[in-house]
């Protein structure tokens, strides 16, 4: 019973630092933000033709 608890201890002590850089708190560059808008016209999606009311439904849909 010592083992499995000393072995989940282990997998959470060495699964931390993998779960810390999994968020990133760093503002996104503005290369980043034109890649995914250019990612989201590809899809479909035209801010163009965006409406506020279905804004939403049409980022889901692209």
């Amino acid at each position: 019973m010592n083992s499995l608890i000393k072995a989940v201890a282990i997998a959470v002590v060495l699964s931390a630092p993998v779960a810390a850089f999994a968020q990133s708190n760093q503002p996104l560059t503005r290369a980043e933000v034109r890649s995914q808008l250019v990612q989201l016209e590809k899809a479909g999606y035209n801010p163009a033709d965006a409406d506020n009311t279905t804004y939403p439904a049409d980022i889901q849909s692209a």
